[in-house]
């Protein structure tokens, strides 16, 4: 398929599972509905929310019984769930939101914004801001944080640790890049792939040797056919300067005009422009190279907006781990109930509403709850930020010394849940898509 179509969503769902692929991209919003109430997420105690916030900060593990009796008497539950909600941010400017950044002007234009012509408190912000990177840098390189976003108007990085994404060294995915942006990485020394344009060619490269194969096939049934001395249709794919020689032979070269050699590279070039913005030029870095990436970053003129309302406003870090300069914030919940016309009858229909920028792991843990909670039944309508679903690529082959075991256990400090470890170690699955639609039924997970 063309990797410029969009991909479309399958109609059919995937087959019941136990477990849900790990979706890499960022969330705006979920909507989880289900046959029973959600009376346990609303108005939380002083008391529990104040335990969840421990809970989150010494990374507690909390174990639900396959199914709560009453999950609204279930403190447990309800202080697992302020916990799930926690995220940590960079910059925090409580009356501009900072994510999404891409697409973002026209929520920020008009907010008030004192650095966008004030070159020294500029300096101060990024100053800060390359401390914040530096910190979660190092919490990655030591295992104590799994991944995190660094969110520019322009692309995202997504930063992930050893271990993670069926990886055995850091990685880093850029997307969406530019060329501009990708010769300035080359000329920091930055050695990045294009995995998604690889893919690509090695599937192009299998179908034309299957052609290769049958051209062949049918040149030796027309072989014997063809005059002596006659020759093969030369190949569109000549050198640009061996396709002008029939000219010579005939003696025009000079009357018709050869493209220069800027031309040449032009038109050469003009494939690579097209992947600009698009989900292919997606950039993969790994291992010591995301160390050179990060100072790269750190001194990437082009990482801030110049102009417009996002002018001098550093790009947002997202960590669902604390981090130097990071705030703790809480993805927003509330509950929902409605009738739903079902055949003839009205009958109650639940929801529970969560925006804000969910991460990865959030999603785990808002399932491994609603399991419990919902008594094994429920689904969920996800709303992807469109520029990360590109996150779910498969980038990656772990080296043949690979051991998972010795990965998965280096990284049981870095403060996520054992069972959200799990699901987020595993290779992706989910190509360029992400989940839309996820439902529960018997304990069993299908998606689309």
């Amino acid at each position: 398929k063309d990797l410029h179509l969009p991909v479309a969503v399958p109609e059919v769902p995937s087959s019941p599972r136990h477990e849900f692929p790990a979706d890499w991209s960022i969330k705006t919003r979920l909507l989880f509905m289900s046959s029973q109430p959600f009376t346990w997420a609303e108005h939380l105690k002083a008391q529990e929310e104040a335990q969840g916030f421990a809970q989150h900060c010494r990374a507690t593990e909390t174990n639900l019984p396959q199914s709560v009796q009453e999950p609204k008497l279930s403190t447990e539950l309800r202080c697992a769930f302020q916990q799930s909600l926690v995220y940590w941010l960079h910059p925090s400017l409580p009356w501009l939101q900072l994510f999404p950044r891409i697409g973002a002007d026209r929520k920020i234009a008009g907010k008030a914004s004192p650095w966008s012509q004030d070159e020294a408190l500029q300096q101060v912000l990024m100053s800060d801001w390359a401390v914040s990177f530096t910190s979660l840098y190092n919490l990655l390189k030591a295992k104590l944080c799994p991944y995190f976003y660094v969110c520019t108007y322009q692309f995202t990085v997504l930063f992930r640790a050893a271990g993670l994404a069926g990886s055995d060294v850091i990685t880093a995915v850029i997307s969406p890049t530019t060329r501009g942006l990708r010769e300035a990485m080359r000329n920091e020394g930055i050695e990045f792939s294009l995995p998604l344009v690889e893919d690509s060619r090695t599937r192009k490269q299998k179908n034309s040797e299957v052609n290769l194969e049958m051209e062949v096939a049918n040149s030796l049934e027309v072989g014997n056919s063809m005059e002596e001395g006659e020759e093969p249709a030369p190949s569109d794919e000549d050198d640009d300067d061996d396709s002008f020689s029939w000219l010579e032979e005939m003696g025009v070269q000079d009357k018709v005009k050869k493209p220069d050699a800027i031309s040449i590279k032009l038109r050469k070039e003009k494939h690579e422009v097209q992947r600009d913005h698009r989900p292919e030029s997606l950039a993969l870095v790994k291992g010591t190279n995301a160390f050179t990436l990060l100072n790269f970053l750190i001194n990437c003129k082009s990482l801030v907006a110049v102009a417009g309302p996002q002018a001098g406003l550093p790009p947002t870090l997202l960590s669902p781990v604390a981090f130097r300069g990071g705030t703790m914030q809480t993805l927003k919940a509330r509950s929902i109930n409605a009738k739903a016309r079902v055949d003839l009858a009205y009958e109650d229909v639940f929801s529970l509403e969560i925006v804000g920028p969910v991460l990865p792991h959030s999603l785990h843990s808002l399932t491994m709850l609603l399991k419990a909670a919902q008594r094994g039944a429920f689904s969920a309508a996800l709303y992807t930020h469109e520029p990360t679903a590109v996150f779910n690529a498969q980038l990656d082959q772990a080296s043949p010394a690979f051991s998972q075991e010795t990965l998965h256990k280096d990284l049981l400090t870095c403060g996520l849940h054992p069972k959200t470890l799990d699901q987020l170690s595993q290779c992706p699955t989910l190509g360029k898509s992400s989940i839309r639609f996820l439902e529960m039924r018997d304990y069993a997970y299908t998606w689309k």
